[in-house]
């Protein structure tokens, strides 16, 4: 929709207050004198003058023949040439002729007395046209339209927008979000009204994620206080047991600290995870931007995880190639591993293999790991990424997680500018795939 500027809008305006009322005094100037020339009213007026002399004079010296009805249409004759209407009145005040009974509009009044030798003879009343009334009246009359025309613009180009944005405005701040924004001609007007809409989209978008990290953040801290709560009430019971002297046996005492370790390592993971959660999801601090290897990242992670998988008797093959060189946190990219090989040996039965590669694919750094567990059902492989979300039978919370494993190491990746996903290899087992941008040459 093609717009004006508010100035170019106002000079309109001020030209058709100044146009119309001077279309309107030259139409009926034409309608009148049958012609343009503005001119002519000098002459025209003159004229006037001199034929009203002429009746003046005619009834004078016809005084005597007034109610002779020959010199009445003689007068009449000479009345209708000069457009002049005439009454004529006796002495006493009766009327003797009229030329026109019924009088005509826009004209003046002029009267004067017949006095002979000292005697009243009568009165006479001449009837004579306005020479510009109707002109000036049109004018008056287009003016007035203008000032309609104009008024009724404004009030559409200008003043409705205007109103409708400040009832949008009041409606925003009640807390409704469905405003319909006006269309406006007016350039300046349409410019606030763009701004307004991406200020209001961008309202909405705040408010949206607002409502949304609230949402969250009261499910994740349900969430993992409903699982903090399972290994506490676990550690506080075997305490209890061995404070009370229910472990007796050398045996039975170590395995009730065996029990008590691993409840507090399960509850240490659990304030990792969400510590690390928390971190990559309201602080957006930023990356540490260094050059790494991710081959060496993987071997790391695969050394902290090699105790657990030797005690399911798992193996962690790792055929690497060289050139796996990214730009990146080291720490929050070990972290994102440990998660990924931690969630494989967990889900991988005892005496099998797992299996991690690493290689570069262009301008893209590559990683899989593939375990040969009971892989991912569909809905899994639908919301795995999801904060806190378990499997109901393979993945639930009897193995330990926290549910924030994968979404961290997702997010992790995805702030390298990489991408992380999931599914099931066609051998069996489940297969998580990732990639991370490949560092340039210069960095290396």
């Amino acid at each position: 929709m093609s717009t004006i500027r508010i100035r170019t809008f106002t000079l309109l305006c001020f030209f058709l207050i100044l146009l119309l009322p001077w279309i309107f005094f030259v139409t009926a100037h034409l309608m009148e004198t049958k012609t343009l020339s503005i001119t002519k009213y000098h002459s025209q007026n003159e004229n006037l003058q001199r034929q009203l002399t002429q009746t003046i004079q005619l009834i004078e010296a016809g005084s005597d023949q007034w109610m002779d009805p020959s010199w009445q249409d003689q007068l009449h004759k000479e009345l209708r040439k000069a457009k002049i209407d005439v009454a004529i009145q006796s002495a006493s005040g009766q009327e003797i002729y009229r030329s026109n009974p019924e009088r005509r509009a826009f004209t003046s009044t002029e009267r004067f007395s017949v006095i002979e030798d000292g005697h009243l003879l009568g009165r006479v009343i001449l009837y004579v046209p306005k020479s510009n009334t109707v002109q000036m009246i049109s004018a008056f009359a287009g003016l007035l339209l203008a000032f309609f025309i104009v008024g009724i613009e404004m009030r559409r180009f200008l003043l409705k927008p205007l109103e409708k944005m400040s009832a949008a405005a009041r409606q925003i701040a009640a807390g409704d979000w469905d405003v319909e924004l006006p269309l406006s001609r007016v350039t300046e007007i349409a410019e606030v009204r763009d701004g307004f809409e991406v200020m209001v989209k961008g309202l909405q978008n705040s408010y949206r994620k607002q409502v949304e990290l609230e949402d969250e953040r009261r499910f994740v801290i349900a969430a993992v206080a409903h699982d903090l709560r399972t290994p506490l009430f676990a550690l506080r019971g075997y305490l209890e047991g061995l404070e009370q002297g229910i472990a007796q046996s050398p045996e039975k005492i170590a395995k009730y600290l065996a029990v008590c370790k691993e409840k507090s390592a399960q509850l240490d993971r659990l304030v990792e995870d969400l510590f690390t959660f928390t971190k990559m999801e309201y602080l957006e601090t930023e990356l540490s931007n260094n050059t790494v290897d991710l081959n060496l990242i993987i071997r790391k992670s695969i050394d902290s995880l090699s105790p657990l998988a030797q005690q399911k008797h798992i193996s962690i093959s790792k055929p690497f190639t060289d050139d796996c060189i990214i730009s990146g946190d080291s720490h929050l990219l070990e972290r994102a591993v440990n998660n990924l090989l931690d969630n494989a040996v967990r889900h991988t039965p005892s005496g099998d293999v797992i299996i991690v590669q690493c290689y570069k694919d262009g301008n893209k750094v590559k990683f899989t790991i593939r375990d040969s567990g009971p892989g991912f059902s569909s809905e899994e492989l639908e919301r795995v990424f999801e904060p806190l979300y378990r499997g109901e039978v393979s993945r639930s919370r009897s193995t330990g997680g926290s549910g924030l494993g994968l979404t961290i190491s997702q997010r992790i990746v995805r702030r390298h500018g990489g991408e992380l996903a999931v599914s099931n290899h066609p051998e069996g087992g489940a297969l998580l795939a990732g990639w991370i941008p490949a560092a340039d040459s210069d960095e290396k």
